[in-house]
């Protein structure tokens, strides 16, 4: 059974984006929600690559009432949900 996961990116975001992308391994539909915004480091960059190329839906979450409503709709939809 194909599991919906979701990977909301607050604290340390290059570790989330690097979970996001080996969660694609597992062959589930992974979707990552970034609160806030992410700095311009090499090391972030090259994980958007990735992320881009293995087209994992990925959205920046940084107005107050889109971020509540925005991570509310994904929580409903996931069937697991990882902090990071």
């Amino acid at each position: 059974m194909k599991k919906n996961i979701l990977v909301i990116a607050k604290n340390n975001k290059a570790e989330a984006l690097r979970v996001a992308i080996g969660l694609v391994l597992l062959d589930d539909t992974v979707k990552l929600d970034v609160v806030g915004e992410l700095d311009d480091s090499p090391q972030i960059q090259e994980q958007i690559e990735v992320l881009e190329f293995a087209n994992v839906p990925y959205e920046m979450l940084n107005d107050g009432a889109k971020l509540i409503d925005k991570l509310a709709q994904d929580l409903i939809n996931s069937d697991m949900v990882y902090v990071i």
